[in-house]
């Protein structure tokens, strides 16, 4: 069955020669698998692993024996909370590609594994609900996607789901998501009577034998009854296409007829990778129909590493200088850190090489901290299990044993030619907790348990807050913290207790304000301090900081508009350091300012008693007094929530959102069940899944995501600045 591969007794494919040999980048895919919470991401997942012999039971959520869930948490709430990694073997027209695969999960408090993940792979699978269509979730791992420029599969998938339906789900891609989707797959049937699929490029119809759990796919003619409809949807599918792809357009206007299977798939698969097309498929992960059609179609319309971009990056001498690395081995070594987990061997680091070998005892550097780090072991990952490699080449995902200074979104490179590449984008946290540990000993564990979370999850934060001596932790949301508090107690056996969750405010200003001095003057015999500034500061988005070409920094801009010499330019890196430290603290409440821009004007120095910690504290005086002076006020975090309920319900469901300051922007009646899209503050959402199963007998459902900061009523305000 495999070529070059040694079967075991129990069947396992194990890649041997991907040891020894370099892999052929044309036969390799990264890819990730993606999508809202409870479409089937892990189940799709896990048949492939079936079907390309990587694993020979079938594992599945609901029983809590999914492989690539492997978390204790995971297999208990039938969710994914972190992306896990696997290589399989696929075959296909007679080659043996390497799929590097990622499932990361679809609830949105665990948003950041979607983005690292992007961030690294080639391509994607987007898996939808067949009844569902496109969901909240769905919209922001396609807009995560879109922002990394990852070309995509469409999946939709539970066609075997009551009330399934094909035709609405695959309008949703297009009304909702505005993507360009291409059906190239058609299901023969829906829910009870889901049976198969017909290819509408081959104009064939695929049966899958479930005796042997799907793996057996049967290839017939296209039922008679769905000749004409199938008809109907490939003229489409080849009108979509050829709009794409100028030699095809004149061959369509000449002769539709004389258009090969073969000119579509390449058309297709040049539009895919372009971004200018999604081929959408259909089929049942659980009733085990479509998954091998849908890993062809990995392989046909999906790049490997060599038909990505080069990867790009910046002279770390110089940000201004902009640097390639071609994806191959014969360049440079580069790489991006994407994930470290901890581990009881030594700190599990996960990598993307891009450019040229990475080879167990070398020696890289991360050239964000200067640091050089060496390279222990490089592991070939399967969920929790792992392969030993000697080295990995440009298009691999590996883990990496031996590195000490490196966290997410760091680069590796070679040592004699250092390129940093461009970092990942983490989402600010918008729920907080106290915890504080029981015992002296908890207190030195906890500590060190706070950082090492850290370092395995950048949207996790932990601080120490001196005036209340209580240690903070945030995240995104209730779920987050939970998993946290769990990890804490139950792996690693620390003694806490956790406050209730606290909203993560921020702080504004509402208007301007200018020629504001912030002096600051000591003299205690000997030399002294002195550093005077003056400043204007004003409101300014981050999308009118873009326009204008400003560097917005943690939600501030600073401006040097200083002239004649002022201040000497020494002191000016030292002013914006001593403003941006007073906007992290914040002045209302301690919550940090965002929305504002700082322009240093004017000052005076002293020839002997000036200094950069007196200019620091001067900048910190400045700011404080002029935002002051501007007008303060709270923004709160809005959460964007999809309430699905039976429409008997929305009376009391959109009452209570009203009575929670919720705004409805949307309602839309699907059958029996009304689906409410509003924006609700965050503070009035604690619990609110336990609330809406009480008002629905259990029936409704919701999910929330981060959407924005809005000012927030002046009432409210000075109640939360009370508590």
């Amino acid at each position: 069955m495999c070529n070059g591969y040694e079967i075991s007794e129990i069947g396992l494919c194990k890649p041997e020669w991907c040891r020894t040999m370099e892999k052929n980048l044309a036969l390799t895919r990264n890819i990730g698998i993606c999508a809202h919470i409870d479409a089937g991401k892990t189940t799709v997942t896990e048949r492939i692993l079936y079907y390309t012999g990587k694993s020979y039971k079938i594992g599945e959520v609901h029983e809590g024996t999914a492989t690539m869930d492997f978390l204790e948490e995971e297999q208990e709430r039938g969710i994914t909370i972190q992306s896990a990694a696997t290589t399989c073997p696929w075959e296909y027209d007679g080659d043996e590609y390497t799929v590097n695969l990622i499932d990361t999960p679809g609830h949105v408090d665990f948003t950041i594994e979607v983005e690292r993940s992007m961030r690294v792979l080639d391509g994607a699978v987007a898996v939808f609900d067949g009844k569902e269509g496109v969901e909240a979730q769905s919209e922001t791992v396609w807009r995560q996607a879109d922002r990394y420029n990852v070309p995509r599969l469409c999946l939709i998938n539970k066609m075997d789901k009551i009330g399934a339906d094909f035709e609405f789900s695959f309008g949703t891609l297009r009304d909702r998501l505005g993507a360009n989707a291409i059906a190239v797959q058609l299901p023969i049937g829906a829910g009870d009577t889901f049976e198969g699929i017909v290819d509408l490029i081959e104009m064939k119809a695929y049966y899958f034998d479930q005796s042997d759990m799907g793996a057996v796919v049967e290839q017939r003619d296209v039922p008679e009854d769905m000749v004409d409809m199938a008809q109907i949807w490939r003229h489409d599918i080849i009108e979509k296409i050829a709009e794409l792809d100028d030699e095809l357009t004149e061959l369509y206007l000449e002769d539709e007829s004389a258009i090969t299977e073969a000119q579509l798939k390449a058309a297709l698969r040049r539009a895919t990778i372009e971004l200018r097309a999604f081929p959408t498929y259909c089929g049942s992960a659980l009733k085990n129909i479509g998954v091998q059609r849908v890993l062809n179609g990995v392989i046909e319309y999906l790049p490997n590493p060599s038909e990505v971009p080069d990867v790009q990056g910046t002279n770390p001498r110089d940000e201004d200088e902009k640097l390639t690395r071609p994806n191959g081995e014969d360049a440079p070594f580069s790489g991006l850190v994407f994930k470290v987990v901890s581990d009881s061997h030594g700190d599990l680091t996960y990598v993307r090489v891009y450019s040229g070998r990475l080879e167990k005892g070398s020696r890289v550097l991360n050239p964000g901290n200067g640091r050089k780090e060496n390279v222990s072991r490089i592991y070939e990952m399967h969920a929790k299990d792992r392969d030993s490699l000697d080295f990995a080449g440009a298009g691999s995902i590996v883990a990496v044993i031996g590195l000490k200074n490196s966290v997410t979104g760091d680069t590796l490179c070679d040592i004699n030619d250092p390129i940093i590449l461009e970092r990942m984008h983490f989402p600010d946290p918008v729920i907080s907790m106290s915890i504080e540990p029981i015992t002296n000993d908890d207190k030195k564990k906890l500590g060190e348990a706070l950082t090492t979370i850290r370092r395995e999850d950048p949207s996790f934060h932990a601080n120490y807050n001196d005036e209340t001596g209580e240690t903070i932790i945030a995240g995104m949301g209730e779920l987050h913290l939970e998993i946290v508090k769990n990890k804490l107690t139950r792996d690693l056996k620390i003694g806490v207790n956790v406050g209730q969750p606290r909203v993560s405010y921020r702080e504004t200003i509402t208007g301007a304000a200018e020629n504001v001095r912030g002096r600051f003057v000591k003299q205690s015999g000997g030399r002294g301090q002195f550093g005077d500034v003056v400043m204007n500061v004003r409101p300014m988005t981050a999308a009118e900081a873009k326009e204008q070409e400003y560097v917005m920094k943690n939600g501030v801009v600073f401006i040097d508009n200083i002239s004649h010499g002022a201040i000497p330019r020494e002191y000016v890196p030292s002013v914006q350091h001593g403003a941006r430290n007073a906007a992290a603290s914040g002045i209302l409440g301690g919550y940090p300012m965002v929305n504002v821009c700082v322009e240093l004007v004017d000052g005076s120095y002293h020839e002997v008693d000036s200094s950069q910690v007196a200019f620091e504290q001067a900048g910190a005086l400045g700011f404080r007094e002029a935002c002051t002076k501007a007008g303060l006020a709270l923004l709160e975090p809005i959460m964007k929530v999809i309430i699905t309920t039976p429409d008997e319900f929305f009376g009391p469901v959109s009452g209570d959102l009203s009575s929670r300051r919720g705004q409805i922007n949307d309602s839309e009646l699907r059958g029996i069940v009304r689906i409410i899209n509003a924006e609700v503050p965050l503070s009035e959402m604690f619990g609110y899944t336990t609330v809406l199963r009480g008002m629905t007998q259990g029936r409704a459902s919701s999910t929330m995501e981060p959407s924005e900061y809005r000012l927030m009523p002046e009432n409210l305000k000075k109640e939360v600045l009370k508590a």
